[in-house]
């Protein structure tokens, strides 16, 4: 059976924008899908939500995908640095998710807690030998997360990037309770 995990954001909640909603949509396919509730998402710990992921999905195999929103995507990724090489999963969906800290005039902005995901670069090499495939979804006019760091992701993980139109952040705050691009990447890949 295909299952796919979802990873929210920073200060988001697993019931939050369109998570419910593509958890519905994936049930109707009988495909088991189930929405992480991330450790202190005010805060955020690196260590403690990759702790989080492999506590949740257990053994590693190609039936799991993975969906990140935001900061779930740094998230994924460190978790994917874990995985022995000899363990893969089938495709993971990053969806405006930043590559680096993000680069914001005032240091004591709200956003300083998610620097702790980025201290060190990420390792690609490894990422790309424990996952088959990439999918990147990215609004072009993201205030929090600028296109150009989907345009990292696309390049470094070999990875096509799926640009929505004045999506912004593809939060519920951006009107995005439903998410029929995102589910049809999912469709077409199970």
């Amino acid at each position: 059976m295909k299952k796919f995990y979802l990873i929210h954001g920073f200060e988001a909640m697993p019931n939050g924008g369109w998570r419910p909603w593509l958890m519905r949509q994936l049930y109707k396919v009988k495909v088991f899908a189930l929405a992480l509730e991330m450790p202190n998402p005010r805060a955020p710990i690196m260590t403690d939500w990759v702790s989080k992921i492999k506590q949740e999905i257990g053994e590693v195999n190609e039936n799991k995908y993975l969906v990140g929103h935001s900061l779930g995507v740094p998230a994924i990724l460190r978790y994917l640095e874990s995985i022995p090489e000899d363990k893969k999963f089938s495709g993971c969906f990053l969806v405006s998710g930043p590559f680096e800290k993000l680069d914001v005039e005032n240091k004591d902005s709200r956003i300083r807690p998610i620097d702790n995901f980025f201290e060190k670069p990420f390792d690609l090499d490894h990422i790309k030998k424990v996952c088959d495939k990439f999918y990147i979804i990215h609004g072009d006019n993201d205030p929090a997360v600028p296109f150009s760091h989907a345009e990292i992701f696309s390049k470094e993980l070999n990875a096509p990037i799926t640009k929505i139109p004045n999506g912004g952040h593809l939060g519920d705050h951006d009107g995005f309770a439903e998410f029929p691009q995102l589910l049809e990447l999912i469709l077409k890949e199970i």
